[in-house]
């Protein structure tokens, strides 16, 4: 089974950079679609960004140009790269995973989540 295991949130001032990083571990035959969601306070849980696995990435539009994401199939690693960070951005940010099991099957896993904060 596949266990994602995310780094780097923290305090930042607004205009700053912050890089995410989640990587999955354990017994699968491979990683589908990787991606970031965000959960501010009182509010539902949102899509930030995605990436397949032949690197198609998708972004909400309040991130566009703003935020990348990437990964490395290598290190079965997703990442967040979130500049020019305002405090509408502050929230906990859970990386997800399709964990595949087979070439057919799969599920998909959840981070434990990291708080990103940006304030003066």
């Amino acid at each position: 089974q596949g266990r994602l295991v995310e780094s780097g949130g923290g305090l930042v001032q607004p205009g700053g950079s912050l890089r995410l990083s989640c990587a999955a571990s354990g017994n699968f035959f491979g990683l589908g679609t990787m991606g970031w969601y965000h959960q501010a306070p009182g509010k539902q849980r949102e899509l930030v960004a995605s990436i397949s696995s032949d690197d198609i990435s998708n972004y909400s539009n309040f991130v566009k140009d703003r935020f990348t994401i990437s990964r490395d199939n290598a290190k079965n690693t997703v990442y967040l790269q979130m500049n020019s960070l305002n405090p509408e951005d502050t929230a906990v940010y859970y990386c997800y995973a399709y964990v595949m099991m087979t070439a057919r099957s799969g599920y998909t896993v959840w981070g434990q989540g990291t708080q990103v904060t940006v304030s003066s």
